[in-house]
């Protein structure tokens, strides 16, 4: 029988309140395994430590084997993380930050691990997109995530006022993010490109001390940035949604 590859949240951020946003069966869970993949090993063993504070791992972190998935992992690559479960050996996929295989190139080896008829189990955890959705009183009956939007400033303009006429002709709320040190620049682009009646929520540093959530008019934006009040949020880790009026 093949092991089980487990899909574990991981925090939005640093955060010292693991309980809060990481339930207690979840670290249980990931403290009980000594192979997992990962977008990357040194951030993975620093969860790991965190969710050992709690659950001694059975065994040290130096015996832990972490292999690496990430945008450069070959596709031909995937088969030889999925071994160790072929072999029966239970597995947890972790993200670099919330939950894997969502925006998160995890979602290959998920597919993969279906073809070869391996169980695969979602535990609970933070999804910035979700929790974004459902603090910025938009639509939360139909939205769409659209990744990262282009960064030449017209074909951005381009893809927002596409998404905004979307939003508005099937009432849907479009979300995005952006590198954080272009968060500013996503947000000027926002207001100049969407109709002034357009709902445009900014959701920064989701589930952390310093999360801030903040729904207006692309007109009240507008008005907020020419005053100097914009958001607290350069460098740091942003949703972005509208909602065409």
């Amino acid at each position: 029988m093949p092991g089980t590859l487990y899909l574990i949240p991981n925090t939005l951020g640093a955060t010292e309140a693991l309980s809060h946003v990481i339930p207690e069966h979840v670290q249980a869970t990931t403290a009980s395994l000594d192979y997992f993949v990962a977008e990357n090993a040194k951030t993975a063993r620093a969860f790991l430590k965190l969710v050992g504070a709690n659950h001694p791992l059975r065994k040290t972190l130096q015996e832990i084997q972490i292999a690496e998935l990430n945008v450069n992992t070959p596709a031909a690559a995937l088969a030889g993380l999925l071994a160790p479960l072929l072999a029966g050996r239970d597995a947890g996929l972790v993200s670099e930050a919330g939950v894997p295989a969502v925006a998160d190139p995890g979602a290959d080896l998920v597919r993969l691990a279906h073809q070869h008829g391996i169980p695969v189990r979602p535990l609970v955890g933070p999804s910035s997109l979700l929790l974004a959705v459902m603090a910025s009183g938009l639509n939360g009956q139909s939205f769409a995530f659209n990744g990262y939007l282009p960064t030449d400033a017209a074909q951005r303009a381009k893809r927002i006022q596409e998404l905004e006429k979307r939003s508005r002709a099937e009432r849907q709320t479009q979300l995005f993010i952006e590198t954080p040190y272009r968060n500013a620049a996503m947000l000027e682009a926002l207001v100049t490109a969407c109709q002034p009646g357009t709902l445009l929520c900014v959701a920064t540093d989701l589930s952390l001390p310093t999360e801030t959530i903040r729904t207006m008019t692309g007109a009240k934006w507008k008005s907020q940035l020419a005053e100097g009040k914009g958001p607290d949020f350069h460098k740091k880790p942003t949703v972005f949604l509208l909602l065409g009026q």
